[in-house]
């Protein structure tokens, strides 16, 4: 057997949020190993992405394989990227400046390596594996510690010359609202995020005007994560509810002008705050769109919750690698 035909398997990688998980896919992409390390912001470039090579390796061996019978390594990073040279630009939420990705990857694991926005890679293993299948022009939100979009058109994630675009969550929904990670006001990241609905409800927690919170999760930003927020609603924390509520508006308002823009027929809304509250984030964002895009444009589009939750950007980093280095890409898997 020669070292081609050793290849067998792809990598998709997904550096993003508050963890980093690898996972190792067969041809038909069923998953065969896979390792999660804490994603820390603190990191410069060089020691994050030594942290992502660890965990690669912790991956592979999971797998029970070698980086030799890679056929390739997807990886979606935060923020901008330039996907031809495979450098991450200058993300808000990670500390990294025109980190070196690809070259670096492919060092170390000898085999090739494509390099996508994290959201880019979430909305396309949606498109190819879950909620987005069948469709021409998918748009992803996932809100989160920030909020990512990413766009799927005719089976090409949309992207600049330069480097990937569909930074939603740097939208301005209100010119005098507060500061956003990326040094400018009113971003809809800065009013409508995980983390943004997190800080608001622990003032009102601090208040009293959030008891179930206080309860479950306190006032520390850090421990009010979307389960947190949920449980609360579910709670009766009405306060939260309403932030929450608020948030999925303001999501909503941007959709709507991402409909104008580029007509797409499935939006699909994911992260924790979806999966947790679908009631809330999906459906408002729907009737807030919907009401605020031309008559002509109501029936074009529907808007749906994500289906592959954590499993969405390593498995759609994996598959656009395969895109990009094959030129005949598999059927997905059942």
């Amino acid at each position: 057997m020669t070292d081609e035909q050793k290849k067998q398997y792809w990598l998709g990688f997904d550096l993003g949020g508050t963890k980093m998980l690898a996972q190792v896919f067969d041809r038909q992409f069923k998953p065969i190993g896979k390792a999660r390390k804490k994603t820390k912001a603190s990191l410069d470039a060089d020691a994050g992405l030594n942290r992502v090579a660890d965990t690669i390796r912790d991956a592979l061996e999971d797998a029970k394989i070698t980086a030799p019978e890679l056929l390739g390594i997807g990886i979606g990073c935060p923020g901008p990227v330039d996907m031809d040279r495979g450098v991450v630009l200058d993300p808000p939420n990670l500390g990294w400046k025109n980190a070196k990705v690809r070259s670096m990857l492919e060092g170390e694991f000898s085999t090739r390596v494509a390099v996508l926005n994290d959201v880019d890679a979430g909305v396309f293993g949606e498109y190819r594996f879950g909620a987005g299948t069948g469709a021409r022009t998918v748009v992803g939100v996932f809100p989160g510690t920030g909020i990512g979009g990413g766009c799927v058109y005719d089976g090409v994630i949309l992207r600049g010359t330069v480097h990937s675009c569909m930074e939603i969550g740097h939208v301005q929904v209100d010119p005098k609202g507060p500061l956003c990670g990326c040094g400018r006001r009113g971003c809809l990241e800065a009013v409508a995020s995980r983390l943004a609905i997190a800080a608001n409800a622990a003032k009102a927690a601090y208040r009293g005007e959030a008891p179930k919170l206080l309860e479950i999760a306190g006032t520390d930003i850090a421990d009010i994560r979307s389960g947190a927020l949920a449980a609360s609603v579910a709670g009766g924390d009405r306060v939260v509810k309403e932030l929450v509520t608020e948030a999925a508006r303001m999501i909503g308002i941007a959709v709507a002008g991402v409909v104008h823009l580029l007509a797409p027929d499935v939006i699909i809304i994911g992260g924790g705050l979806a999966e947790s509250m679908p009631e809330i984030m999906v459906d408002v964002v729907a009737a807030e769109a919907k009401k605020r895009v031309m008559p002509a444009f109501k029936e074009t589009f529907k808007v749906v919750a994500a289906k592959l939750g954590d499993d969405a950007g390593s498995l759609g980093a994996a598959a656009w690698a395969e895109k990009q280095f094959e030129p005949e890409p598999s059927m997905p898997r059942e």
